[in-house]
């Protein structure tokens, strides 16, 4: 057997035997899809609320970094500019949550937009048997839908909620399933040692 066999005979063990820490992880996601897709606003709010602990933590350590970085005669103005804009972004998402939801929906918007109209424009230049009609098809629904999220924005910001709900309900399950099989190989995977005890 080759050293790499080996390596994954021994993450496989170590995966067969925590095997409830997936199936905890898995429920945990499943938990999550469902009061996505039940409470999106609610779950809209944790979101914006979890955005603002990261853009603190965040912006707080780019301050340290600047100070730390000042006293060393370093570079430090676009460090603490950062976590300048980090802590901004931070008291934003406290004090209004539904403006950071709308901004966070005219993002995707824009985004699908732009890449909507070049893919577009992509498939006006490729060749027929190349799957031109595939790709401009993509980009007018991409167009679309930011189209659509720009005109609706808490319409859109609901059915995004919904799509994560939904991907973590599939991701739980997947999980799952995946802890469900390792169940039954945690004792193909101990060692004799571990088997039998001196």
């Amino acid at each position: 057997m080759t050293t790499a066999d080996d390596r994954t005979d021994a993450m496989s063990g170590v995966l067969a035997r925590n095997w409830w820490a997936l199936a905890l992880r898995a429920a945990a996601a499943i938990l999550f899809g469902l009061f996505a897709l039940m409470a999106p606003g609610p779950t809209l709010l944790s979101l914006v609320l979890v955005f603002a602990a990261l853009m603190v933590v965040d912006g707080s350590l780019n301050i340290v970094a600047a100070v730390r970085s000042a006293r060393r005669q370093e570079r430090w103005g676009t460090l603490i500019l950062m976590g300048v804009v980090d802590l901004i972004a931070a008291a934003v998402a406290i004090i209004a949550p539904g403006l950071t939801v709308f901004a966070f929906v005219y993002l995707m918007a824009a985004w699908a937009l732009v890449t909507g109209i070049f893919s577009i424009v992509a498939a006006v230049r490729l060749r027929h048997d190349h799957g031109r009609w595939w790709l401009g098809f993509s980009g007018a629904l991409s167009v679309v839908g930011g189209v659509l999220l720009a005109i609706a924005p808490l319409i859109g910001a609901i059915v995004l909620t919904w799509w994560l709900g939904a991907y973590a309900i599939i991701f739980g399950a997947s999980l799952l399933v995946l802890a469900y099989r390792l169940r039954g190989h945690r004792h193909s995977t101990e060692t004799p040692a571990a088997l039998h005890p001196a």
